[in-house]
């Protein structure tokens, strides 16, 4: 693993500029266990100062300080993110590991599943959860609920390279050696299935996000819990363009799209790395 991140960091430059970036945001997101403020108290700081020596972000209409709320927002944003991709992740590994090994019946049912849930209509679906749900629709709620929503299509990818490596001589080697069928997945296929993990990874975080900071702008989450899309709710609420305080604007939206393209470079860095020969043209290039 650390050879591999070695790797890319000397021959994939989006690789390189894709970690320095998160690292950035997420080193932003850890200021927040420093804050003097409490993320959900207002009326702490002056109301409406524009970015000074005191106040580096400004302060809002809410008398909170844009830098340290902006903190709290990156954590739980990025946790957000980490919660879905991980927990789909998991379902998908288990669907597409199952499915592309065991075949016949299994995999006709795991598949039926799977495609029923590529062709749910997902953002009218999480809508319509809120309004049911509104009281319950907290956080914690809506990460599950994408969560289970968000496995199906790299479900059916993991399926398909499965099926190719029980294919392989190797497999035949496993079997005829009387390797059980979980040692023979776990050990022998997941370390060919964990770098195409890695690039869904990256891509169900920046899918999550952004789903989550829509719907937090249009209010159909819990607001009272910051994250950038509730941040820019607020925004919204207070006419911030309107009274000219551009700050509480701003700072979040260079936040998340820093964060939007250091996902998107790692994931496509992670692709060409799939790729043999992209890997060794770098190299070579190199």
């Amino acid at each position: 693993m650390i050879q591999t991140v070695r790797d890319l960091f000397r021959y994939n430059g989006e690789f390189a500029i894709g970690a320095i970036i998160m690292l950035a945001v997420v080193a932003m997101s850890l200021a927040s266990f420093f804050s003097p403020y409490s993320p959900i108290d207002s009326y702490l700081v002056p109301m409406d100062v524009p970015p000074s020596e005191p106040y580096w972000f400004g302060t809002n209409s809410r008398g909170q300080d844009v830098f340290w709320q902006l903190t709290f927002a990156l954590r739980n944003t990025l946790a957000f993110g980490f919660v879905v991709a991980f927990i789909s992740r998991v379902l998908s590994l288990i669907v597409g590991l199952l499915s592309g090994y065991l075949g016949g019946m299994v995999d006709r049912v795991l598949m039926s599943i799977n495609d029923t849930f590529i062709v749910i209509p997902l953002f009218p679906l999480l809508v319509l959860l809120y309004f049911v749900l509104r009281d319950e629709m907290t956080w914690i709620m809506l990460a599950l609920v994408m969560s289970c929503l968000g496995w199906a299509y790299d479900a059916r990818l993991i399926r398909s390279v499965m099926i190719s490596l029980k294919t392989r001589e190797f497999t035949n080697a496993a079997v005829f050696s009387g390797m059980s069928t979980p040692r023979i997945v776990a050990e022998e296929h997941l370390p060919y299935v964990l770098p195409i993990v890695f690039s869904a990874f990256m891509n169900n975080m920046n899918w999550s996000i952004g789903l989550e900071v829509t719907l937090a702008v249009l209010g159909f989450t819990d607001v009272d819990t910051p994250t950038i899309g509730s941040m820019i709710f607020w925004a919204n609420q207070h006419s911030a363009m309107v009274s000219g305080t551009w700050w509480w604007y701003l700072f979040p939206t260079f936040f998340i799209t820093l964060t939007f393209i250091g996902l998107f470079l790692l994931s496509i860095s992670m692709n060409e790395y799939i790729d043999p020969r992209s890997r060794l043209s770098r190299m070579e290039n190199g």
